[in-house]
C-alpha cells in the first residue's frame, strides 16, 4: 500500500513542479532559474512540515508516503538545480551560479526548518 501512496504522490508532485517552474520562470526575465528556486523552496518547506508534523503527532503511514517520498521528492529537484547552477558557470555569470547556489541550499534549509517549527507549533 505504502508503494501506491508514493505513486500518488508523484502523479501530483512531477507535473506540479513542470508547471509551476514554467509559471514562475515565464514572468522573470532574469538570468536566476526561479522556478526551479521556487519548486524547491516548496518541497523543503513540505518536508519540514511533515517532520515536524511526525515529531510532534502521529502521521499516518499512508500520508507520510504521499507527502515525503511521493510529492515533496518529485516537486523538487536537486538535478535540474545542480544543472542550472553549471550552466550558469559555464556561460560566463559566475556571480549568478554562486547566488543560485548559496541562495538555493541557504534558503531550503530556512523553509525546512520553518515548516518544522510551523507543524510544531501547530500540533502541539
Amino acid at each position: 500500500m505504502n508503494w501506491l501512496m508514493v505513486i500518488a504522490g508523484a502523479l501530483v508532485g512531477a507535473p506540479l513542479r513542470y508547471l509551476t517552474d514554467r509559471a514562475v520562470q515565464a514572468r522573470h526575465d532574469s538570468a536566476l532559474p526561479w522556478g526551479t528556486f521556487t519548486v524547491n523552496l516548496a518541497a523543503c518547506a513540505g518536508l519540514g512540515l511533515l517532520t515536524g508534523a511526525a515529531t510532534a503527532a502521529t502521521v499516518p503511514s499512508a500520508l507520510h508516503h504521499f507527502v515525503g517520498p511521493g510529492l515533496c521528492a518529485t516537486l523538487s529537484t536537486y538535478s535540474t538545480f545542480s544543472y542550472e547552477t553549471v550552466r550558469l558557470a559555464g556561460t560566463g555569470a559566475r556571480f549568478h551560479a554562486a547566488v543560485n547556489a548559496v541562495a538555493g541550499v541557504v534558503a531550503g534549509l530556512a523553509a525546512a526548518f520553518l515548516g518544522g517549527e510551523l507543524a510544531g507549533a501547530l500540533f502541539r
